[in-house]
């Protein structure tokens, strides 16, 4: 159930922004010039980094500002926790209980799906309290981001758990 969510949300994504794309020519190999899109897509992949650190750093300090500052006010969140999908006032609301002690990012990759749109996927090994019944989670992430009024917000955020 949870895959059709994020499938659904991807879908819509990409369809709403498929008027606005044209089809693409096929380059003669020998008059194509040099791909700048690794640029790009690197330029793109930094900047979620610089993003994504900022929000869990605010996920660290329980910062409500700084996390509701990157949410879509159509924000919906899917955990592991299995209580379901949580909108950008309830994941708000729910900064206070968090208890992440320390975090490390790892393997975060930018997929543009269009000028306004991304799709981001990273893993991330949560540590919790010393005494904390359970000290380590790690999880996989996807995360739709949209660009809108010029800034980049994160609208649908899903996490799986790796064993």
């Amino acid at each position: 159930m949870r895959k059709c969510l994020v499938f659904a949300c991807v879908a819509a994504v990409l369809t709403s922004l498929s008027p606005a794309q044209t089809p693409a020519m096929p380059a003669k190999a020998d008059d194509s010039p040099p791909s700048s899109s690794t640029s790009a897509d690197s330029s793109l992949t930094d900047m979620f980094e610089s993003k994504i650190k900022v929000e869990w750093e605010a996920l660290k300090n329980k910062d409500r500002k700084a996390y509701g500052e990157l949410l879509a006010d159509d924000y919906q969140g899917v955990e592991v926790d299995g209580r379901g999908e949580r909108t950008k006032i309830q994941a708000l609301n729910e900064l206070a209980n968090t208890n992440v002690f320390n975090y490390t990012l790892w393997g975060l990759k930018a997929i543009p799906l269009g000028p306004d749109a991304a799709l981001v996927i990273y893993e991330s090994t949560m540590q919790f309290p010393p005494k904390s019944a359970i000290r380590y989670s790690r999880v996989y992430i996807s995360e739709v981001w949209v660009k809108r009024a010029g800034q980049w917000k994160e609208l649908h955020y899903q996490e799986t758990r790796v064993k």
